[in-house]
């Protein structure tokens, strides 16, 4: 699919005029690319749309809320790095216990688990992310296969998902780069040097415009090359594919001692998300003993934020194992911590979840709606406050709801998974098939939304009106996979 995506759309595009951004350095004449702005965005959601199928995508609402609102941090202290495409950009992990980051097409940026533990304060977090919104804002893969034909943007994809591939697999990585063009690509994905000092400079006025310490990029980094001095057979992947010489090093130094130094405290938040994230790195026996004995010793530090992330972790540790009175144990002593100061976000989350799944379903939504009074535009609250409406039989207001937060959310397919739910608690099969349908086109897979639309007509209680919706949308999503199909064997 996603190779067919890319060569239906490279017939009908033409390249796009120049970007044009205030103040930020350019490399090569973009007037020629062959993978314009709309090309490159639906380049990155196809690869997207594998990645979250991928069991080790951290599809987990705190974490990504707490890193999608860090990363517009950093995207809001220079807007232009959004460039003439306007680049919606989407911060995500992956459970992975390297240190690894990457930047695909669009805006989408990933990072490791093990780098979000690696990152010892929120300025070294933000020098990786902002140096990867640096090569989205320059288009760096874009200018890479500008001046190639066509075609390679298909052997770019393989190579996308074959890297990808690698973190589980070596030889299911190298299967999907053998379908490319192998090692070739594979040096091309590398960036150049040029492109690398274009997304140090960017990444170093976007962390400085942000308030963070500029230092942190060269300190993180820095340990990185340690390490792989220290362990010459194990070269952390950013280093293989983000290369540090000495020169850069050199060229960020020279920079930093021209920008005055500040001092940044990191929040609450930031703790909370390691030490969730610790958590969800490994689910095993293992890794959960491990997890308790890295918060045993947290406590021992004893600092506010680490007391209040320790207990936070071993809280959502013991959620895990199901222990929920232990959890709320825990988890009450870390809000007893974190006051008089403002509440965070994980910890209502976690309380709700406690309380859900223990069935107290009126005081998870008088939580739930004191989290939303605080954090109004949080999607995480939102999608738990249907579920708590859902749990209490409130299913019309449910629904009302939900169908308010698909309008206002198109691209949200919690919200079409949860009206699929509603409905079904109601007995309503026609319109839990059609939620499901719309559910599936978002994350990219469409035989299985004609499927769920085929279901809905033969359900038994579709109406009129239902069955003209079904029939229109499915006419739509045959026509849309006749073309895939058609783009496909025509490759």
């Amino acid at each position: 699919m996603l190779v067919a995506a890319l060569i239906s759309a490279c017939c009908v595009l033409p390249p796009q005029p120049a970007l044009a951004v205030q103040n930020l350095p350019t490399l090569g004449d973009t007037s020629r690319e062959s993978l314009s702005p709309l090309m490159e965005r639906k380049l990155g959601e196809e690869v997207m749309h594998d990645i979250r199928r991928d069991p080790d995508y951290l599809n987990d609402a705190p974490l990504l809320e707490y890193l999608n609102n860090f990363g517009w941090t950093l995207v809001n202290a220079r807007p232009e790095v959004r460039g003439e495409a306007g680049f919606d950009f989407f911060f995500f992990a992956v459970r992975d216990p390297v240190l690894n980051a990457f930047a695909l097409p669009g805006g989408f940026i990933g990072v490791h688990s093990g780098l979000l533990l690696a990152a010892q304060s929120e300025s070294e977090l933000a020098s990786v992310l902002a140096h990867e919104i640096g090569h989205v804002a320059q288009r760096h893969i874009a200018r890479m296969v500008g001046s190639q034909k066509q075609d390679s943007m298909i052997a770019l994809a393989s190579m996308l998902l074959g890297a990808l591939a690698m973190r589980g697999s070596g030889d299911a990585g190298a299967a999907v780069m053998m379908g490319g063009t192998g090692l070739a690509m594979q040096r091309q994905l590398n960036f150049s040097r040029d492109a690398e000092r274009e997304a140090d400079r960017i990444g170093l006025s976007i962390l400085d415009a942000g308030g963070f310490e500029t230092s942190g990029m060269v300190a993180f980094f820095g340990r990185m090359q340690t390490a792989s001095r220290n362990y010459s057979d194990v070269v952390p992947p950013y280093l293989l594919t983000h290369p540090l010489t000495t020169e850069r090093i050199a060229d960020i130094d020279a920079r930093i001692r021209e920008q005055r130094y500040r001092q940044r405290a990191d929040g609450l938040d930031f703790q909370l998300m390691r030490a969730r994230v610790r958590v969800l790195q490994d689910d095993t026996e293992q890794g959960r003993r491990e997890a308790q004995i890295v918060f045993d010793a947290q406590l021992q530090l004893n600092t506010k934020q680490q007391i209040v992330a320790a207990k936070y972790g071993m809280a959502f540790l013991a959620f895990k194992q199901e222990a929920y009175g232990k959890a709320e144990d825990l988890l009450q002593q870390a809000v007893a911590a974190a006051l008089p100061a403002k509440q965070s976000l994980m910890l209502t989350d976690l309380g709700v979840e406690i309380m859900l799944v223990t069935n107290r379903e009126t005081e998870a939504l008088k939580l739930v709606q004191q989290g939303q009074a605080q954090y109004p535009l949080s999607r995480g609250l939102a999608h738990q406050y249907a579920r708590v409406l859902i749990a209490s039989k409130r299913l019309d207001d449910a629904i009302k709801y939900l169908r308010e937060q698909a309008r206002l959310y198109r691209q949200d397919a919690d919200v079409q998974d949860l009206l699929a739910k509603a409905y079904s608690a109601q007995g309503k099969r026609a319109l839990q098939h059609m939620a499901l349908a719309e559910s599936y086109v978002l994350t990219g897979s469409v035989p299985a939304a004609l499927d769920q639309l085929r279901i809905a007509r033969n359900s038994g209680d579709a109406g009129f009106y239902d069955q003209s919706m079904i029939d229109a949308r499915e006419r739509e999503l045959q026509e849309r996979w006749k073309e895939e199909l058609k783009a496909s064997k025509e490759r």
